[in-house]
């Protein structure tokens, strides 16, 4: 199935900025069953972005911007073809427990088996596994898809109820969330059986008027989680919608979590605020602009303001 995806990002500030410097992860991945045709990132103010593959394979995207400026644009383009997967089988043997052991100790996959930034233990995620019964008491493929539709049910998907740098606990206290938060559980809970689980950055196409009843919005990026099966290799599950990952989910970027693979992520210097808006489309043939894209692409001018240095906002995974 080939996709055309459209993000758009504009960054508004309060005060005239100088010396953005921003990395972007936004560009569909080629490997697996997915290949990404062409990709095209406009930024305005003008500049030419560079790129290189980080050490998990992702193309990153980075620019700065010395002069002084009040707007930031950014418009990612792709045409992505995705095939589909072979379909999973109905489970694995219970001996798949031992070949993992014996995978995990050689450290290979150290990275996504250890805690990191998002994804690590805590008392409440505890609280959570037992509740859920989340052992080895199964076979590891017939665990993650028990685990996938379990998440799916005890966790209500609520847009804006966390914050990009909300911890899990945040989600599992109220039960409800976003992408990424469903994805932080589960990887966290996947990587304490021994599984090796990682974050996946991308987005779902959706499909109206058919047999899909996806719970998460459209027009967003989205992140669902890859686990390593022996015999099958890196699989995805999608927890928010209780979907095992497939020809409609289209892979940007992978990572131990969120704080590998945010969108966007920069700096400026500065003594203004800002505010993000975000536009994204996902189509099969020519996606035409419309109004919220272009009030996002507009952009004006501003007079010169005093210097410091802020953090640039990150972009919240909703979908």
């Amino acid at each position: 199935m080939i996709y055309l995806t459209r993000h758009i990002t504009r960054y508004g500030y309060s005060a005239p900025i100088r010396e953005s410097i921003m990395e972007v992860h936004m560009q569909p991945r080629s490997d697996g069953n997915q290949r990404c045709i062409e990709f095209n990132l406009t930024v305005r103010p003008h500049t030419r972005p560079t790129s290189y593959h980080d050490y998990q394979g992702n193309v990153v995207h980075h620019f700065d911007i010395p002069g002084q400026h009040d707007q930031l644009f950014l418009l990612a383009e792709s045409t992505v073809e995705v095939n589909p997967l072979t379909p999973l089988p109905e489970s694995l043997p219970q001996t798949a427990w031992d070949d993992l052991d014996g995978l995990t100790k050689s450290g290979e996959f150290w990275d996504y088996i250890q805690p990191s930034v998002f994804a690590r233990p805590t008392p409440l995620l505890e609280e959570l596994a037992a509740e859920l019964r989340v052992d080895r008491s199964r076979d590891p493929l017939s665990t993650l898809l028990a685990l996938n539709s379990a998440l799916y049910g005890v966790f209500s998907y609520v847009p804006q109820s966390t914050t990009v740098d909300s911890a899990i606990d945040d989600a599992i206290a109220h039960r409800s969330g976003v992408c990424q938060d469903f994805s932080h559980i589960m990887i966290t809970l996947v990587r304490g059986l021994g599984i090796p689980c990682r974050y996946v950055s991308g987005y779902l196409y959706h499909q109206r008027n058919d047999k899909h009843h996806d719970r998460s919005e459209e027009d967003a990026s989205h992140a669902w989680i890859e686990a390593f099966l022996p015999g099958l290799g890196w699989r995805g599950f999608d927890p928010t919608n209780n979907l095992v990952a497939g020809e409609r989910h289209i892979r940007v970027a992978e990572g131990r979590d969120y704080a590998d693979v945010p969108p966007t992520r920069g700096v400026f210097k500065g003594q203004a605020s800002s505010e993000l808006g975000v536009s994204v489309r996902i189509a099969q043939s020519y996606i035409p602009l419309d109004a919220e894209e272009k009030v996002l692409m507009t952009t004006v001018a501003a007079p010169p303001a005093p210097m410091k240095r802020i953090d640039q906002q990150q972009q919240q995974q909703q979908q």
